[in-house]
């Protein structure tokens, strides 16, 4: 009897099969993803093959009276996606046809004995039914209809009544990678895009907690049900959707969805021409935040956001923005000529040359191993540009803000983080670079502080980093260790964690450790100079000496040809015990301004000449006394 109840809810049709009993749809045995509302209109389809099965039937059974939707936009979306999880086509169907203002009909055959399957199947075997007992038939359905809208609109006054009409407060939200139904893999970019700019407009609201792009991203087509990752997140709300570029037309559907019970609340669809894109993207927030009652932001929205912006323009901004969040050096090379011929092509659009900034400060961190006086000052003066052209964008801040602290200007840094955070209240990355200018002064608590909010904003991007060196810089060393290891738990071979661990490791005088942690990290970065120069620290604290002063002579030969930074000599010697060549290299590393020279108040291995009247001179040339 199992068995056979087994049989009866498996329907299949082609090479696929839909199993009532566990709401699965699959493909020649492997489960294919597709979410309730489409899974039941699949069902009902599948239930009546070769009947038409109106919008209003559609309504009646999937859309609750309790629910706010754009009904015509939800049955489309629903459609649509239904399509794609069948690669099915509207123009030209193979399962789904579509009868225009009726409604859809299944028209290929269909195998199985679900509950009320191939029921116009029967009634065709069963022969033409006497025409009054037809007419009895239409008449009752009618009676049944016209019963359930009166039901329905009575729910409804009462609902309205009572409060229950109300949908489920959301006081925190994850906008999910919108999907890219271009059909070109190529078209990715645009996608992400969209997804970018959607995230950073929601981003400007306090009332709301936004969780930033880094973990979002990482379920870009995940097989993760919509309250799993809402759990994993910690959010209520989540927002999914798709875009559909066509020439210079753009589609963006979104969807708000109360992720807990997987209650769809709203949803609706958004078309521009590509010139209008900007206007597009407020529109699609403005439209959320209607529906979740927020405002974005303390003015409302980005002022420079309804702008018209030229389709080359624009499409040259998101390819750069794309290779830039790739991070590789070869990506943000590409960046680079991706911003400048977004520039070239409109002087004024400002978003272009944040991207710039950001592209020029990712290039001079410790792995690039590029010139900070060749990087920093272009960094500057682009993000000063972004900032002439509009005051409110955001990244435009952080980035200015930490060229300033580079410069060690540190008052104005601070300024600039406060008014990106002002704008945007949920921006992590402005959060968790907040916490560094705080750490640089020693206000270590404040630091933490900040820095948790951060990775309560970005669950996912691994923000414990950012707290082990926090904790390193305090000299609490096991803590750090903890704290790192729990981020290489999760992502093993992330350099920026194993790179902070190695510092925590020496500090805590684990040298062996932190030589393998460091030789790790020298083969991710292909022998960068600056874990070369930890490492010769790590080696000379393990009493391996000799090994030290081999990769010691290794960086003397590579300044003869190239780059090398002054910071990997000072480590090198700070680790060697050899206080003349440490301060000669730490001159050299203030006259650049290296970025180890922002921790100079609080960095753990600098404690050695910290009683040398000389060191007392470089705290004020940084502006730290």
């Amino acid at each position: 009897m199992a068995l056979e109840a087994r049989s009866r809810s498996i329907l299949r049709f082609g090479v696929f099969e839909v199993d009532l009993r566990s709401g699965e749809l699959r493909k020649q045995g492997v489960r294919i993803k597709l979410q309730e509302q489409p899974f039941q209109v699949l069902t009902v389809l599948l239930q009546r093959p070769g009947d038409v099965v109106t919008r209003e039937e559609l309504r009646s059974q999937n859309w609750p009276a309790d629910t706010f939707v754009d009904f015509d936009n939800s049955l489309n979306t629903a459609i649509n996606k239904l399509r794609e999880a069948l690669g099915d086509s509207a123009d030209n169907p193979r399962f789904i046809e579509t009868l225009p203002r009726r409604g859809y009909r299944f028209i290929a055959s269909v195998d199985g004995r679900g509950t009320g399957l191939n029921a116009s199947a029967a009634r065709r075997e069963a022969g033409p039914a006497p025409r009054f007992m037809r007419w009895l038939i239409a008449l009752f359905s009618l009676a049944i209809l016209a019963a359930a809208l009166f039901f329905s609109n009575v729910f409804r006054v009462r609902d309205r009544v009572t409060g229950n009409l109300r949908p489920p407060r959301i006081s925190s939200l994850a906008v999910l990678p919108l999907a890219n139904l271009s059909g070109d893999p190529a078209q990715e970019y645009f996608s992400d895009g969209m997804t970018d700019a959607l995230i950073t407009d929601l981003a400007r609201t306090g009332s709301v907690k936004v969780i930033s792009r880094t973990s979002v991203m990482r379920y870009k087509k995940t097989d993760k049900s919509l309250p799993e990752i809402a759990r994993e997140l910690n959010v209520d709300g989540i927002i999914e959707g798709t875009v559909q570029r066509s020439g210079d037309h753009v589609r963006i559907t979104a969807q708000l969805i109360y992720a807990p019970s997987d209650k769809h609340l709203w949803v609706s669809t958004y078309d521009r021409e590509l010139r209008d894109v900007l206007t597009l993207q407020s529109d699609v927030s403005q439209g959320i935040a209607r529906q979740i009652e927020i405002a974005l932001g303390p003015q409302g929205g980005n002022p420079g956001a309804t702008r018209a912006v030229a389709p080359a323009v624009y499409e040259s901004y998101l390819k750069g923005r794309f290779e830039l969040h790739d991070g590789s050096r070869a990506a943000l090379e590409e960046a680079l000529r991706h911003f400048q011929a977004a520039i070239d092509a409109d002087p004024t659009f400002a978003p272009a040359y944040a991207g710039l900034a950001a592209t020029y400060s990712d290039l001079g961190t410790v792995f690039r191993g590029e010139p900070p006086l060749e990087t920093r000052p272009k960094a500057f003066a682009a993000a000063g540009k972004a900032l002439e052209l509009d005051p409110q964008l955001v990244e435009a801040h952080i980035e200015l803000a930490g060229a300033l602290a580079d410069d060690w200007r540190w008052q104005e840094a601070e300024a600039e983080y406060k008014r990106a955070i002002e704008l945007s209240p949920n921006n992590a990355e402005a959060h968790a670079d907040y916490a560094e200018w705080l750490n640089c002064q020693g206000r270590t608590e404040e630091a933490l502080m900040w820095a948790r909010r951060a990775q309560e904003l970005d669950p996912l991007a691994l923000h414990g980093t950012d707290i082990g060196w926090i904790l390193f810089s305090a000299r609490r060393y096991d803590e750090a260790i903890r704290e790192l290891r729990a981020v290489l738990a999760i992502e093993p071979d992330k350099r920026g964690a194993l790179w902070f661990l190695g510092f925590a490791l020496i500090g805590a005088e684990k040298f062996e450790e932190a030589i393998q942690v460091l030789e790790r990290v020298s083969s991710a970065t292909h022998r960068s100079s600056a874990v070369l120069g930890l490492l010769v620290h790590a080696y000379a604290g393990a009493g391996r000496r000799t090994e030290g002063l081999r990769i010691l002579d290794e960086l003397h030969r590579r300044r003869k040809t190239g780059y090398v930074p002054p910071a990997a000599f000072l480590n090198a010697y700070l680790g060697l015990g050899d206080k003349e060549e440490a301060f000669k290299w730490l001159g050299r590393a203030v006259e650049e301004r290296s970025k180890m020279m922002q921790f100079l108040k609080i960095h753990p291995f600098l404690d050695p000449l910290r009683g040398d009247p000389r060191f007392a001179a470089f705290l004020r040339r940084a502006n730290f006394q």
